[in-house]
């Protein structure tokens, strides 16, 4: 079971890739049929993760791996040190074929940030900086906030947006639907004249954290700078705006976009001992 603990480690980084040498060959009924058929196996492994002897592995190496690795940006040291740490660990825990696989990497700098509301009163904000986000000036950005709930609204108030930084206090849906305002809310703020766009962080839950992701900047439009906010701080400011308040912001970000950077995939094989020419590989 050590391989359960493992693959729990390999959330939120990997792709998992199954693919069997004759599946092409079943029907959608026989494959459901087959699957079913792994039932009491699968009850067999949650009961040992969850009330067994495995009980709480899982979370222990996670806990191990994060403390002593820390965040692991794409390019980084840190990431180096986690593709090796997880390469000895699937080594050691008896999986097969594990290599590693050259591959470049976005690269991109943190570096610096902060943003503090200087009206109606002095708040500061917790913020991360999004992934591939652009610098402020090295003075900074001084703007009046515009908050609005969605895209659609976004584009309703176009003429209210210029030379502003646009607040997204959009409701929490799921992440799929939701995500879409990290991954595109700088180009659609910038749109509209925008010069800088806080996102509030992806999250039904929160503990005053934003929580940070990539996002991308649409070709052909200004490239602004962008991060993630509290869901407090966000909807701090979408109470103050429903009052007619003024809300100004001074927002510093000095992160940078390098080169790609080399790097690995990480790769490893469990053979099976039933059918062993199904091929099972994880990929990081």
């Amino acid at each position: 079971m050590a391989v359960l603990g493992l693959l729990c480690l390999f959330v939120g980084f990997s792709s998992i890739i199954c693919t069997s040498l004759h599946v092409g060959r079943k029907s959608l009924e026989a494959t459901v049929e087959e699957i079913a058929g792994y039932g009491g196996v699968a009850e067999k492994i949650i009961d040992l993760a969850v009330y067994g002897d495995a009980r709480n592995r899982s979370y222990d190496k996670l806990a191990r791996f994060t403390d002593k690795i820390g965040h692991r940006l794409s390019g980084s040291k840190n990431l180096e040190r986690a593709i090796e740490y997880m390469h000895d660990a699937l080594k050691k825990d008896g999986l097969e074929n594990v290599h590693l696989e050259p591959v470049k990497v976005p690269h991109w700098v943190r570096g610096r940030e902060s943003a503090v509301m200087l009206e109606p009163l002095h708040h500061p904000l917790a913020i991360l900086g999004l992934g591939s986000s652009v610098a402020t000036p090295l003075e900074g950005i001084t703007a009046e906030v515009l908050v609005v709930q969605s895209f659609d609204e976004l584009k309703r108030r176009a003429s209210e947006a210029e030379g502003k930084i646009v607040v997204y206090n959009q409701p929490f849906v799921s992440y799929r639907e939701t995500a879409q305002y990290r991954f595109s809310g700088a180009s659609e703020a910038a749109k509209v004249g925008a010069v800088a766009s806080l996102i509030r962080s992806v999250t039904p839950f929160s503990i005053n954290s934003p929580h940070t992701g990539w996002q991308r900047y649409a070709e052909g439009v200004t490239r602004i700078p962008t991060a993630c906010i509290t869901v407090e701080d966000a909807q701090l400011m979408a109470r103050m705006a429903q009052r007619g308040q003024k809300i100004v912001i001074r927002l510093e970000m000095n992160c940078h976009n390098l080169p790609d950077a080399d790097s690995f995939n990480t790769v490893a094989e469990i053979t099976g001992s039933k059918y062993p020419e199904q091929v099972c590989s994880i990929t990081m």
